[in-house]
């Protein structure tokens, strides 16, 4: 095979490699699903909590960059604050020199490759199970076989492409292991983990290139390659978070500074550093001169001290990056507040995010409504035309909200989901379908006011007037009701019969306040175009609570019999 061929192979090898991640980390995500959230949502009350579960959680996982856009997306969202996000990402990044260990362990003593095709055998029937869980485990078995099978494969396209004669030949050319190539090192490795994404990759490239025995590539260069990495790898963060909060880009920008400290510390201690880690493997774990284990060793020993450096400083970290990245005045009522037109986590966890929107979603609702009440009574026009502004205004928020939070759950589904997710996101997009028609029934109910007041010299009766309110005074429990139901974890067994119990009161005081009316008018105690406004309020209120309970029911996953 010609060289383009190798390189191909080498390039092939790679994103085999990087796939066998991916699928891997995604079927432990979707494994662990809702006690991944409940252990990221429990474990942060304190920082050594927080740094213990991005051990935990990196290590499952095995994608110290997932875990960090999974803690810059709950930030994002208002789930966890800066200081337990900081505390997370210290510990994901001890959690992810568990790939090197496995990789140094097995990957290249024994032919895992040999083993890939039955892991994938026996993985293959766990996909295509009906059950989720099983599913999931099969997608992880499968993605473990890939894994390794990429990492054999890269081994031999760089054997035939004579990689490590390339790397001597390079370093002949540099400094003669002076600490001008240990700093081109660490600037090789920060730049090849941005341009790859993957930190684990670019670390398996490290050890590979170790186990060839490189002239001039010792433990002091494939250490100062590994410190690039933890550099690197915090691109994929801060690139999440570009179009995030205020809170979101600290998270990112913390967990760069958390990084870049660190290998600047331990710069200014290398050689001594690397003696001790040799010494350790040595001595304390009496391995001999095992080259991948005290590059391993390294990676692990160095993201440990830059831990225990720096888990005293959390706050003053928070207050570090607070005055880097102050906080902006937020214009007048913003779309969204928890997620971001093309900021996505890991799409299990992004379902948690658009949650929390669709709850911002509903509070909106029942604050344009609340303009709405606002309006009767109302002598001056200038104040009339305000309100009514205000409840337009809100009109094409909650527009925009709908196509949003639409947008980014069509984005999350396009991700691989449990078949439960599926399920909940199919019943979000009704849920936000449901409360901009909500929207729409606000303005419609203050454009039938602005109609009356334009064209009808009458103002409502004092009996009118009370049975409106009345009947307002049920939508807006009903409001808050389906608030709160939104706000309730996912599930079955909700408690959604005061919904019903209103929505019945609401269609019974409709049916009477219409025959009522009808009597009123053939009576002549109002005319018939005064007659006619209010019962389009009362039809318009009626349709409201309509609304309402299909959110209610959306969410407790009920249909009404």
């Amino acid at each position: 095979m010609g060289t383009i061929g190798n390189i191909l192979s080498l390039l092939g090898s790679l994103g085999l490699f990087l796939f066998g991640m991916k699928t891997m980390s995604e079927g432990l995500e979707k494994f662990a699903g809702d006690r991944l959230r409940n252990i990221l949502a429990a474990m942060t009350k304190h920082r050594l909590y927080g740094v213990l579960t991005g051990i935990v959680v990196t290590a499952l996982i095995q994608s110290s960059s997932a875990t960090t856009v999974m803690v810059v997306s709950f930030v994002n969202a208002g789930l966890m604050n800066l200081a337990q996000a900081i505390g997370v990402i210290m510990g994901a990044n001890v959690g992810t020199t568990v790939t090197a260990w496995i990789i140094s362990a097995i990957g290249f003593k024994v032919n895992i490759a040999s083993l890939a095709l039955p892991l994938i055998a026996f993985g293959i029937p766990l996909m295509f199970s009906k059950q989720s869980k099983r599913k999931s485990i099969g997608e992880f078995i499968f993605g473990f076989a890939f894994l390794f099978m990429g990492l054999s494969f890269l081994q031999k396209a760089a054997t035939d492409l004579n990689i490590g004669e390339m790397v001597a030949l390079m370093l002949s050319k540099v400094a003669d292991g002076g600490f001008l190539t240990i700093l081109l090192f660490v600037l090789v490795g920060a730049l090849v983990t941005m341009l790859v994404q993957a930190s684990a990759a670019t670390m398996a490239i490290t050890l590979m290139l170790f186990d060839m025995n490189i002239p001039g590539f010792g433990l002091e260069q494939a250490a100062a390659l590994a410190m690039g990495q933890n550099i690197g790898t915090t691109i994929t963060a801060l690139m999440a978070s570009m179009t995030a909060g205020t809170q979101a880009r600290r998270a990112a920008l913390a967990h760069m500074f958390f990084n870049v400290f660190g290998v600047v510390v331990v710069l200014l201690i290398f050689y001594p550093f690397c003696n001790a880690v040799s010494w350790f493997v040595e001595d304390v774990m009496h391995a001999g001169d095992n080259g991948l284990f005290k590059l391993s060793m390294f990676h692990t020993a160095f993201n440990i001290f830059n831990t225990l450096l720096l888990i005293g400083f959390v706050h003053q970290i928070e207050n570090f990056v607070c005055r880097v990245l102050p906080a902006k005045e937020e214009q007048d009522e913003p779309r969204l507040k928890f997620i971001s037109g093309g900021f996505l986590s890991t799409a299990e966890l992004s379902i948690l995010q658009a949650r929390k929107e669709i709850v911002f979603f509903a509070e909106r609702c029942q604050k344009s409504f609340n303009y709405v009440l606002s309006m009767h009574g109302i002598t001056n026009d200038g104040d009339f035309q305000e309100i009514f502004k205000k409840v337009e205004k809100y009109e094409g928020i909650t527009d925009n909200m709908e196509y949003e939070i639409a947008h980014y759950l069509q984005q999350v589904s396009e991700g691989r989901l449990s078949d439960d997710a599926k399920r909940q996101v199919q019943r979000m997009l009704r849920e936000v379908d449901d409360l901009e028609s909500i929207g729409d029934c606000c303005f419609s109910l203050a454009r039938t006011l602005s109609r009356k007041r334009e064209n009808c010299k009458e103002h409502f009766t004092s009996a009118q007037l009370e049975q409106i309110h009345n009947m307002e005074g049920l939508v807006s429990n009903a409001l808050s009701l389906m608030t709160e139901t939104l706000q309730q974890p996912e599930g079955e067994g909700h408690d959604i019969s005061r919904s019903y119990k209103i929505e019945d009161e609401i269609n019974a005081l409709r049916t009477q306040l219409r025959n009522k009316n009808l009597e009123n008018i053939a009576a002549g105690q109002y005319d018939y175009q005064l007659g006619a406004f209010f019962i389009d309020f009362v039809n318009g209120l009626e349709k409201l609570g309509d609304y309402v309970l299909n959110v209610v029911q959306s969410k407790a996953r009920q249909t009404r019999v």
